[in-house]
């Protein structure tokens, strides 16, 4: 293909999909401005009136709608009305986000304020644009919803699919590498750490709107790179599962699972120099 047919081509694909860096630089403005309105830690200007704070969100809303205008070319008309639902759902999101800093907060040792939490934390910010996100995904808006777990796994490292469905007062500690599959469904009061998986045991696109990812019953404790896998398996509530734990199948509530190490110290005929590396 000849650099004229090229370019050509790639203007036919343009005219074909019209959302591109619009679409996903606005995104991510949306979620910046989102929070700073909720959240005056995260604010560039001081909102101190309640004036001030409502015309944001007014400003915040046709954003929104104009954001969703193009993804939602023949249900256009929802557009505004998308717009004002998610703008009317707000106070609850902020209540809930409140409960999800204070889970973290009380969960964790190192943690000295609500403040800390909110401006400070991976974790916090991964849940946060995650409740955005799944409010989209629940009126079946395209597109949009993964934008915005993909803006917040860019900043945290924390992989949340918009779709899983999560309970209230949920603490991520630390939080990389953490993978919440789609079709996740995670209870109240549960407690996840860095690298744990909820993932799917088949990635056979034919499952795509089945029961893929494993359910984490209320007041569950997942520790650090636990790989849960698969639609049928629940982890009953109360359970606690240990450290690099893999698991495929259902426990009952009040379950410990965890790896066993064995020590085994060395007779002096067998020990040897101790390496030292040095990096």
């Amino acid at each position: 293909m000849n650099r004229n047919a090229f370019v050509d081509h790639l203007n036919a694909h343009r005219d074909e999909a019209r959302f591109g860096f619009q679409l996903k630089d606005g995104s991510e403005r949306f979620v910046d401005n989102l929070m700073a309105s909720l959240f005056p830690h995260f604010s560039k200007e001081l909102l101190s009136t309640p004036e001030q704070i409502a015309s944001r969100l007014v400003l915040l809303e046709g954003d929104l709608t104009r954001l969703l205008t193009p993804l939602l070319s023949d249900r256009a008309q929802e557009s505004s009305q998308i717009s004002g639902e998610f703008m009317a759902a707000l106070p609850g999101i902020h209540a809930r986000l409140m409960d999800d800093a204070e889970a973290i907060h009380l969960g964790d040792p190192a943690a000295e304020s609500l403040d800390e939490v909110i401006l400070a934390y991976p974790g916090f910010t991964a849940i946060a644009i995650y409740r955005f996100a799944h409010e989209f995904y629940k009126k079946h808006v395209p597109i949009f919803p993964r934008l915005l777990t993909e803006y917040g796994h860019h900043l945290t490292g924390i992989d949340i699919h918009p779709g899983a469905e999560i309970g209230k007062s949920f603490a991520i500690d630390h939080g990389t590498g953490i993978v919440i599959g789609e079709s996740s469904v995670i209870g109240d009061d549960v407690k996840l750490y860095q690298g744990v998986t909820l993932g799917a045991l088949s990635v056979d696109k034919r499952l795509a709107k089945s029961k893929r990812h494993p359910t984490i019953e209320h007041h569950s404790v997942i520790y650090a790179q636990a790989v849960i896998l698969g639609g049928d398996t629940v982890v009953g509530h109360h359970s606690i599962i240990g450290g690099n734990v893999w698991l495929t199948e259902s426990v009952p509530p009040y379950s410990f699972v965890y790896q066993e190490h064995k020590a085994r110290i060395q007779a002096q005929e067998e020990r040897r120099p101790t390496v030292e590396y040095m990096i």
